[in-house]
């Protein structure tokens, strides 16, 4: 039986190297992250955590190094050097992101922020509206669709941006303190949400967290010091199914 532990590279980061100044943000940094495989990264602030993720997601460019991405499909891609408009559309098409703030667009429904990434490869509007609104009903946000992020509560619309980095079917979902402004209660059911839409679904997920309950349900996690990995047990948590979310899978 292949186990996450066992699966196929998604994504392989070799010998990161990132700079500001004088400050080394990123020390020769090594990681693989396999499909169905959940990882948290964390450590103190200004260890190298969030810019490790930012560079795995190819938001911003390591000074050295190798970062590959291997979609279901096709054949690993070098994202390191990539041109910016190549490098944007990897993201768009193959990478989810879920911030702590959401990153929501106030102006616009549920159902609209949800669909956005299938309407910027170009699905049509009626047929990106119903695969998001399926995704928001399989999140527990039936009958919600229409309503604008204000009127959302916090947990609410953090299920609306984990609908958004899964519509297009991404392989790998990057997390940055998913939970950190969220209540105990509403966080565990956010978890659960992130959870069920990205590795029970065969996805990958990449978690920057100070959570330790966000850590013990993930299959990895590891601790970052002065820009290096300095260790990363398997927890005894893992990932859980995803019956609610099997009908919207691409």
């Amino acid at each position: 039986m292949t186990t996450p532990l066992s699966s196929a590279p998604v994504l392989e980061a070799r010998g990161l190297v990132k700079r500001y100044g004088s400050l080394t943000a990123l020390d020769r940094v090594d990681l693989t992250v396999r499909a169905g495989e959940a990882v948290a990264i964390m450590g103190a602030s200004g260890s190298g955590k969030t810019t490790l993720l930012h560079c795995l997601a190819a938001i911003i460019s390591p000074d050295a190094g190798s970062v590959r991405l291997t979609a279901p499909g096709s054949g690993p891609e070098e994202l390191v050097g990539m041109p910016d408009a190549a490098r944007s559309a990897v993201r768009r098409r193959h990478l989810g992101f879920v911030f702590q703030d959401h990153l929501l667009l106030p102006e616009l429904t549920a159902v609209e922020n949800a669909a956005l990434p299938l309407l910027l490869v170009g699905t049509a509007r009626a047929a990106a509206e119903a695969h998001a609104a399926a995704w928001l009903g399989a999140l527990g946000l039936s009958g919600m669709e229409n309503r604008r992020i204000g009127e959302l509560s916090g947990g609410q619309a953090q299920r609306v941006a984990i609908a958004r980095a899964q519509v297009t079917g991404a392989p790998v979902v990057f997390a940055d303190e998913p939970t950190g402004a969220l209540d105990s209660t509403t966080s565990s059911e956010v978890l659960d949400a992130l959870l069920h839409a990205t590795t029970g679904q065969g996805r990958s997920l990449v978690v920057v967290t100070h959570d330790a309950e966000v850590a013990r349900r993930c299959d990895r996690v590891l601790h970052m010091r002065d820009g290096r990995i300095v260790d990363g047990p398997h927890t005894a948590g893992g990932a859980s199914s995803a019956a609610s979310t099997a009908a919207v899978t691409r």
